[in-house]
């Protein structure tokens, strides 16, 4: 196998769980040239990644189909030998179809998976997304696992250097699905059970930045600080790579800390982690309501809001359930 084509265009946390896709095929086909296409935002992910030759975007928001015409002509053009689709929707199937590609590989559940030549099963509960992702090349490499990987470069590190200069936290406190997002007064509550010496970042894209705003403002010490949309991706993996502790939701920021291997305490409000969504690193903890909720989980990606008009599994999540790193011991 000479080359190979990787087409995951949905968010960013599904693409950070598609790069064991790229390390396994990397570890068994040393010499091969690997392309990606992913949705056009997303690119940053990827920047200097040390075995990608190219990364390919795709602009769903403006002319997505004239675009994704292009795209066809710029696959076929490319002759490869492999293209492994990690998406179940009819737009990537369509992309794959007419790839021309000698080996198709994709979820049975697309559409289009009549015209694969290996059609893959896909099991929801029981398997992490990062598994199943794997299942689609293990005939052409092996059973192993192999963790997430993202690669933030000397200038990422260089660029939060300021902020590692004495021992911290890190919040990523937001998420597009209102379901997924502990609430604000509920973050607040756990800075304020921290020892007061940490220093903590909120993180999150330029949208954020208002709700990290309120969260600095209502805890009311000079030690939070707001960087939501100061951070490239990469720039905020590479903050997540060194905190003491990361405190994310069920979102892209939990994935961007296991491809970083970092600690991480990852509240599940609506969702469940059995859906294979969890945290990946060393020492992480899934934080979630202790109650029998006959309402959870009330879908897999989260709603705009609580469908009962209480967010019990939100509010009865407890700042005592999760990891206070203590501040003496780790600035001994």
């Amino acid at each position: 196998m000479k080359s190979f084509l990787i087409i995951q265009t949905a968010f960013i946390g599904d693409v950070i769980l598609c790069t064991p896709i790229i390390e396994k095929l990397k570890q068994y086909f040393p010499d091969a040239e690997i392309d990606i296409l992913i949705r056009k935002g997303n690119e940053g992910l990827l920047k200097g990644h040390p075995h990608l030759r190219s990364v390919f975007t795709w602009n769903k928001k403006r002319k997505k189909y004239t675009h994704m015409l292009k795209l066809i002509a710029l696959v076929r053009s490319k002759k490869y030998d492999v293209v492994v689709n990690v998406q179940r929707f009819s737009s990537s199937g369509i992309i794959t179809a007419l790839s021309g590609a000698r080996l198709k590989i994709g979820f049975v559940k697309n559409p289009f998976s009549f015209t694969f030549d290996k059609k893959i099963g896909h099991r929801l509960i029981g398997q992490h997304e990062t598994g199943r992702n794997l299942s689609l090349i293990k005939d052409l490499t092996d059973a192993d696992y192999v963790r997430p990987k993202l690669y933030p470069q000397e200038e990422d590190f260089e660029a939060v250097k300021k902020y590692q200069e004495t021992p911290y936290l890190v919040i990523a406190p937001t998420s597009v699905w209102f379901t997924k997002q502990y609430p604000i007064l509920k973050w607040v509550e756990l800075i304020l059970a921290q020892d007061e010496e940490w220093n903590i970042f909120l993180i999150g894209a330029p949208t954020d930045f208002e709700a990290c705003e309120e969260i600095a403002q209502l805890s009311e010490d000079n030690r939070v600080f707001n960087l939501a949309g100061k951070l490239s991706l990469l720039e905020s993996a590479a903050l997540i790579a060194k905190a003491k502790m990361n405190y994310v939701n069920d979102s892209a920021p939990m994935h961007m800390a296991s491809s970083v291997n970092a600690p991480t305490n990852a509240v599940f409000c609506s969702t469940i982690p059995s859906f294979g969504f969890g945290p990946l690193g060393d020492g992480s903890r899934v934080i979630q309501s202790k109650r029998d909720l006959s309402c959870r989980p009330c879908g897999l990606h989260g709603k705009k809001k609580c469908p009962l008009d209480h967010f019990d599994c939100a509010y009865s999540i407890d700042k005592s359930q999760f990891d206070l790193p203590s501040f003496k011991a780790h600035s001994a």
